[in-house]
């Protein structure tokens, strides 16, 4: 299975594409799309919209999990945030791609097993469980990588309960 995390940001939008087999998890790529605060925000989105969509494209993946925004005491963090989570949205269903969402706590407790644990502490998670010879950085691929994670981790349950007829 190929899960595409998506931990979105005007500024950084973070990605990581992460496979799994009956060996574990191996990561297939990873970055982080930047675009220039000075830039005027139409611009800045048109260029997270189109790397996306070909990023998409390019990897095929069977699941895009995209960060649910929970709480965010910044207004302006949290418009920011909404408006890249849209895009990821939008490109994952125009190509057709099953999409999932969790929230950063949800996320933090499937993969560091802790619901508040720091972006130091995801990072070094994210790192031992993927193999990872240094941190990932920015914290942005961090966090993508970890949703990746997360869903992959959890959809196994969440098929068992599927197919119990039961409801997530």
């Amino acid at each position: 299975m190929f899960a595409l995390g998506i931990d979105p940001g005007v500024s950084r939008c973070g990605y990581g594409l992460v496979a799994r087999d009956a060996s574990g998890y191996h990561p297939v790529v990873a970055g982080v799309i930047t675009t220039p605060p000075a830039d005027p925000l139409p611009g800045r989105l048109a260029t997270i919209l189109r790397e996306l969509t070909e990023l998409i494209a390019e990897h095929r993946p069977e699941v895009v999990v995209v960060e649910r925004v929970f709480f965010q005491t910044n207004v302006r963090t949290a418009m920011s945030v909404g408006q890249a989570s849209g895009l990821a949205l939008a490109a994952a269903a125009t190509a057709g791609c099953e999409i999932v969402q969790y929230t950063a706590n949800e996320v933090k407790a499937s993969v560091a097993g802790y619901g508040a644990a720091s972006k130091e502490q995801m990072q070094r998670m994210v790192q031992a469980l993927l193999s990872l010879p240094t941190l990932p950085k920015p914290p942005d691929v961090a966090d993508a990588l970890a949703l990746a994670l997360c869903h992959l981790a959890v959809a196994p349950r969440l098929a068992r309960i599927a197919k119990a007829g039961g409801a997530r």
